[in-house]
């Protein structure tokens, strides 16, 4: 579960704004799991969830209605198998592209307000790794970082921040 300290109507709202520019982009990223029917409900899914939910409420719609695969092609030593989807798919599509939009909006207000961004850690982790560990307290460019998320959609961001999985996010410095 993940703890935002700036979600209220004013992130939300920049969340939206930042999640129609890349709908109008065509840069939203759907992740590699999601069925036809996930991919086709996807966008509105996010869009509520930005709206009035949370990152388990968007997880909870995506295991529904077959909307993420089941099974997925992985390689070993070049050679092609299946293999069943981690159980925590949807958690971790949900709270990654979740967390992005919340850290681009909070990227957006900190530049209107002339303030800087701090990494805390959003999600508990009983075994969290010595790198996201380093982030935590670190202040950070708003301009810098919101236009690596922009650029870095579905990727690893430049700046690694937030990495897949790390549980890090950003509040208004």
């Amino acid at each position: 579960m993940f703890t935002f300290h700036n979600l209220d109507d004013t992130t939300r709202g920049q969340m939206l704004i930042e999640a129609n520019l890349d709908g109008a982009r065509a840069t939203e990223y759907f992740g590699k799991r999601l069925t036809a029917t996930g991919h086709a409900d996807w966008p509105a899914l996010l869009r509520a969830a930005i709206c009035t939910g949370t990152t388990e409420t968007l997880a909870l719609q995506l295991r529904e209605a077959g909307r993420l695969r089941t099974i997925e092609v992985s390689h070993r030593k070049g050679v092609p198998h299946e293999k069943a989807v981690p159980s925590n798919a949807a958690d971790l599509l949900a709270e990654g592209e979740f967390n992005r939009y919340y850290c681009r909006a909070i990227c957006l207000r900190a530049i209107a307000e002339n303030r800087s961004v701090s990494v805390y850690r959003g999600r508990h982790s009983d075994n969290p790794r010595a790198e996201s560990e380093a982030w935590i307290g670190r202040q950070l460019d708003a301009q810098e970082l919101l236009d690596d998320l922009r650029r870095n959609t579905g990727g690893e961001p430049r700046m690694g921040l937030p990495s897949v999985n790390s549980g890090l996010t950003v509040r208004l410095g």
